[in-house]
């Protein structure tokens, strides 16, 4: 049975944008979107040289799967160039980091779980060690 006046379809038109420090993110699902209690869904522009330094989201897990270009993913202190099709997951309050070392716009989805966890919903971690130094020698990404 269908709930009235609950939207179930998003438009382009209704996505809400936002320009973070290090993304364009294109909000499809969250709760001033739709009425959704489990999942958070938002579509990343990373443009090339530029990163989401490493960071946690200690209440939430995350899955990452990439639309288009590729991208340097951190996941602890493990990390791979995933592209197209390919997924990143990351457990909750897991410290990872997305870099475009290369010459093409990242484009990728961001799935996250529980959408009503518990704050904070994001900590930065960058700027601590270990993960200061991690990517010691690697492309400068800010």
């Amino acid at each position: 049975m269908s709930t009235p006046n609950l939207r179930r379809f998003v438009t382009a038109a209704e996505k809400v944008d936002y320009r973070s420090p290090w993304a364009l993110e294109e909000w499809l699902c969250r709760n001033d979107i739709v009425d959704n209690k489990e999942l958070l869904l938002v579509r990343a522009n990373i443009e090339p040289g530029r990163c989401h330094g490493f960071h946690t989201h200690p209440t939430r897990e995350e899955i990452i799967y990439v639309l288009s270009g590729r991208a340097e993913q951190w996941c602890g202190k493990e990390h791979r160039i995933i592209g197209p099709g390919e997924i990143v997951f990351v457990p909750t309050g897991e410290v990872h980091g997305t870099y475009n070392i290369f010459n093409e716009r990242l484009v990728f989805l961001a799935i996250l779980s529980p959408a009503n966890a518990a704050e904070p919903g994001l900590v930065d971690v960058s700027t601590e060690e270990p993960w200061a130094s991690m990517r010691k020698g690697f492309p400068v990404c800010t």
